[in-house]
Parts: C-alpha cells; sequence; structure tokens
C-alpha cells in the first residue's frame, strides 16, 4: 500500500474520515499544518466516540501523537479510529491518519495518536457509558 521504501502496511481501524487537503490548510512550504491535521484526528475521534457511548463526548487528552510524514496540498487525508478502551467514563481512541498523495494512487501513515474522550450528560458532565 505504500512506495515510500517503508514496509507495506494497512490502516488499522474503521475509515471514519475523509477530506482533501487545501492551500488554506497549508504552511509557507506548502506542507499541511500539523494542527490541521490533529483537529481532523480529535473530529474522527469525536466521531467514533459517540457512536460507541451513544451521545456526546468532549476530548480531554490527546496522548502520544507522532508525525510521520508531512501532508501536502491536494493530499486526500483518510483518518482511521478503533475503540482501545472503555472506562466508566470515557472512551480511548487510536487514531491514524492516512495521507493518499494527489493525484496518485500512493498512500502513507503520516500521524498516528491516541485521544481520550469523556462521555457527557446534557448538563455538561462526565456520564458512565452504557455497556455495548
Amino acid at each position: 500500500m505504500t512506495t515510500d521504501g517503508e514496509e507495506d502496511e494497512a490502516p488499522k481501524g474503521e475509515l471514519t474520515m475523509r477530506l482533501q487537503a487545501m492551500p488554506a490548510d497549508a504552511n509557507a512550504d506548502g506542507d499541511v499544518f500539523g494542527g490541521w491535521v490533529v483537529a481532523q484526528m480529535d473530529l474522527a475521534a469525536a466521531i467514533r466516540g459517540n457512536e460507541r457511548v451513544g451521545g456526546r463526548v468532549a476530548t480531554v487528552a490527546i496522548n502520544g501523537v507522532s508525525f510521520r510524514k508531512p501532508v501536502k496540498i491536494g493530499d486526500v487525508l483518510a483518518v482511521y479510529t478503533s475503540i482501545e478502551r472503555v472506562g466508566r467514563t470515557s472512551v480511548t481512541v487510536a487514531v491514524e491518519a492516512w495521507a493518499q498523495r494527489h493525484l496518485t494512487r500512493t498512500k502513507v501513515k503520516v500521524t498516528e495518536g491516541t485521544l481520550v474522550m469523556v462521555a457527557l450528560d446534557e448538563t455538561g458532565s462526565p456520564r458512565e457509558i452504557p455497556p455495548e
């Protein structure tokens, strides 16, 4: 799946989001801001968290984010998520971001991390997560 001299590796988790990096997302060198990538990862973790807890979640921690390769303008960012752990009020989501290089079929893992989401009730307070 990759062609950057790396071992073939497949994304882990479920495809949660896809979007194209645009010029407004980039710095002066043409690489996309790391913060933009992390924001997309946070959105994807929230989607997965919402689905698992059956309601609203908020990010309480972003752990171990690793930037492996840059994202370029025109790349399609695909964000994959999987539930790593479910606690009493929080869910830990593993997130991988992959870039399909612009106008090619080349896909490379660009960023990975773990986000912790807390389940919230209607007042914004933590609430217990129901069993699956």
